[in-house]
């Protein structure tokens, strides 16, 4: 039987990388995305697929969406919980409550409800794995981006834990931290630190590749295929692991 894979904000970008992955071997793969019209054109482009519009910080939009792939298929894999936003920039005295909660929302509480309901069917089927997507910003300081910092320290938090609290039942869970990737999302984010720091794009831009070890930039496929990794039989050990997947970053403030 094929595998059955699930990604949260799996319709672009880091997650469209992924669910494309396991789609070239053959796997069944189910998207969801707040946002519609990458879910209509993803599911344009990969018709075998199952992609869904839903907010992974509604709580019934994820409980619609999760328990309709349970009765699609009867049990899950691989979770990727990867859905997650930049959130606002500027020093924290600056920035507004509300925008810190839906930087919070979005990248902890809908892995929250990705993995609440990922454990309840794994622990049926004594098996699976959860890949949780962490950042660079959640294992080093990240100034003028406290609230993002926060949240995915938050992930690496639960990673542990939920290692500890599945592994008896078989179930891996792991976190990959990407650095810079590539796309359109850190072209946003590059643009609102630009504002926050008053300096150019250029400027800001080439910071990112000034604290890295390689000097690189990363792909959203250099994610993808971490993931695959940790699903394959190669990573079937794995577990409990912050994997960075970032060329090496020595410093978020060069």
């Amino acid at each position: 039987m094929s595998a059955r894979v699930l990604v949260t904000a799996g319709a672009a970008g880091i997650g469209r990388a992924i669910a494309e992955r396991f789609l070239q071997d053959g796997a069944r793969v189910a998207v969801c995305d707040a946002d519609p019209a990458a879910v209509q054109e993803f599911a344009a482009a990969h018709p075998g697929a199952i992609a869904a519009v839903a907010d992974v910080t509604s709580e019934p939009e994820m409980d619609a969406f999760l328990n309709g792939i349970e009765t699609e298929w009867g049990g899950i894999d691989v979770v990727c919980a990867n859905a997650g936003t930049g959130g606002p920039a500027g020093p924290i005295e600056d920035l507004g409550y509300e925008d810190w909660q839906r930087c919070v929302a979005t990248n902890v509480h809908g892995s929250y409800l990705t993995c609440r309901w990922a454990a309840r069917v794994m622990k049926a089927q004594k098996s699976g794995l959860i890949a949780m997507t962490s950042s660079t910003a959640g294992i080093m300081g990240y100034p003028l981006r406290s609230p993002y910092a926060a949240a995915k320290w938050a992930i690496v938090g639960m990673t542990k834990t939920l290692a500890m609290e599945l592994g008896p039942f078989g179930i891996r869970v792991n976190a990959i931290c990407p650095g810079a990737v590539e796309g359109e999302r850190m072209d946003r984010v590059i643009s609102n630190e630009a504002a926050a720091r008053d300096e150019s794009e250029d400027t800001v831009r080439a910071s990112y590749v000034t604290g890295v070890s390689m000097k690189t930039w990363v792909k959203a496929q250099d994610i993808a295929n971490s993931i695959h990794f940790l699903a394959s039989d190669a990573g079937n050990k794995i577990s409990g692991q912050i994997l960075s997947v970032d060329g090496h970053t020595e410093t978020l403030a060069p």
